[in-house]
């Protein structure tokens, strides 16, 4: 008797799960008028968006042409590295120097090997639409916490994007790496993970200097969270990790090795610019107006720092689904990520096609998640389409470019005078490992 109650009662507890989903899916067809405006319906959206992008990925790198732009190059790079050479300044590929920090090594040493030295295309395309789906899933647990955005604007962002799947799939950037690490160390950063959220975002960093971007965003978080000496350690993790994976490199030649993987000053071709096609050459390639972009960029995060990003402790951070909990450390959070790596898009130097990726699944938070009446859902998603216009105008043109220009002065613009995301709060936030 007593072996029949354990197995009803493993069966009972079997049989719950699945009776929780039989009632929200139950409940979620009652209310499918709700279910691409809800935010609480992400994660059903999403689940669909998923399956549906296994489909297309995989359609893409079976239909539509490689194109080889940097991966021989990639290969040849880390080929050195693997024959020993290990001073940076004697690397080299097709298309010129290595140019990345030593995480982008280690990474695409283990693409080189398990794609046949580089050679067989289709399993590193393979292996990259699986990173694209990482990166998806990554993507919709931020949008999911965060309860801000309405679920029918995901579609814009998973399935008619042709720039992304082509940067992803057809070309194999290494972008795509160090975005996928980037929003698994803000994943870490909602649970309140900060140690092992600081440990991935210099991971992603170390792949690709981007991030960095990023990097005020989370300075000024960990400032307010952590105080000045509590964010010495977090900080300590990221700068630790840059020597631990650099190491090899900088025993070789420390001056190559930092001069061509943190090059702040490297010099952009005019004929690849996205965002500044409208300029005179010779006013691109000018040292003064490099100048004048840092200035303004610096300038803006200042001012955002200041007066749109609050300078609370953030409060606990439990699910988005319970109510009145943790939601407004969530929104802080992304926020203030978010809205530091945009403001570095806006002031970029150059914008080439493949950096696309630096901001594109931010675009929909950036745009919903600041309530601003004078811009409806129909407006948001005319800035969506000219953006991915704009970025798939080949070669880049006068027009693509201002245009791509006022689109982001429309974000930042709603950013600056919309009301915050999240309401002011004064509780203090828990200490978080």
């Amino acid at each position: 008797m007593a072996a029949g109650l354990r197995k009803r009662g493993r069966a009972g507890s079997a049989a719950q799960p699945v009776g929780f989903c039989r009632q929200w899916l139950q409940r979620a067809w009652q209310e499918r008028r709700l279910l691409l405006r809800e935010p609480r319906y992400t994660l059903l959206v999403a689940s669909c968006l998923c399956l549906a992008e296994v489909g297309i990925t995989f359609w893409v790198i079976h239909r539509v042409a490689y194109t080889e732009i940097d991966w021989k190059a990639y290969m040849a790079q880390v080929e050195g590295v693997i024959n020993g050479t290990y001073d940076y300044t004697q690397l080299q590929g097709d298309t010129g120097p290595l140019v990345y920090p030593a995480g982008f090594v280690y990474v695409f040493m283990g693409l080189y090997y398990a794609t046949g030295q580089g050679t067989d295309i289709r399993m590193a395309q393979n292996i990259f639409a699986v990173l694209y789906l990482a990166t998806l899933l990554l993507v919709f647990l931020i949008y999911h916490q965060t309860c801000k955005v309405p679920p029918f604007v995901f579609f814009f962002m998973c399935c008619a994007s042709y720039r992304v799947h082509s940067i992803f799939v057809l070309r194999l950037f290494n972008d795509p790496v160090a975005m996928a690490l980037l929003f698994l160390s803000i994943n870490l950063f909602l649970a309140r993970r900060w140690g092992w959220g600081c440990c991935f975002f210099s991971l992603a960093v170390s792949v690709k200097m981007n991030v960095l971007l990023f990097a005020p965003g989370l300075l000024f978080l960990l400032l307010m969270q952590f105080g000045f000496h509590g964010a010495l350690p977090k900080l300590g993790i990221c700068a630790v990790l840059q020597v631990v994976l650099g190491l090899p490199f900088l025993l070789e030649n420390p001056i190559g090795y930092l001069s061509r993987s943190f090059d702040l000053g490297r010099q952009f071709l005019f004929r690849w610019t996205v965002n500044w096609r409208f300029l005179p050459e010779a006013l691109f390639l000018h040292r003064a107006f490099h100048l004048a972009l840092l200035a303004a960029h610096l300038t803006l995060l200042l001012l955002f720092a200041l007066f749109r990003w609050h300078r609370t402790a953030l409060p606990p951070a439990p699910a988005c689904l319970i109510p009145g909990l943790g939601l407004d450390g969530h929104l802080q959070i992304v926020s203030t990520l978010f809205t530091s790596n945009f403001i570095g898009i806006c002031f970029s130097r150059s914008l080439h096609y493949q950096f696309y990726v630096w901001y594109f699944h931010t675009l929909p938070y950036l745009l919903w998640a600041t309530p601003a009446g004078w811009l409806t859902h129909l407006l948001r998603l005319l800035v969506l389409g000219l953006i991915e216009l704009s970025w798939n105008t080949y070669p880049s043109t006068c027009c693509s470019s201002a245009a791509l220009h006022a689109c982001h002065a429309v974000i930042l613009l709603q950013l600056w005078l919309g009301p915050q995301p999240f309401p002011r709060s004064g509780r203090q936030g828990r200490k978080a490992h």
